[in-house]
């Protein structure tokens, strides 16, 4: 998940999750990288998140 972050403007809070309500998905940490979710780099997600398990997300939100 080290790839740089597209010119887009970041996800608004209200769209993201930290785990806290329910398990974050692979979509919602590409989200909270702001970037847009891609087959690509929801593979690259949920590979962190199968991995690193919460902390991939921690990492991303304080």
């Amino acid at each position: 998940m080290s790839e740089p972050i597209d010119n887009e403007s970041p996800t608004p809070d209200h769209l993201l999750h930290t785990g806290a309500e329910h398990p974050v998905d692979p979509e919602d940490l590409v989200m909270a990288s702001g970037r847009t979710p891609t087959p690509e780099l929801i593979e690259k997600a949920r590979q962190a998140l199968e991995r690193d398990g919460a902390v991939a997300v921690e990492r991303l939100l304080p």
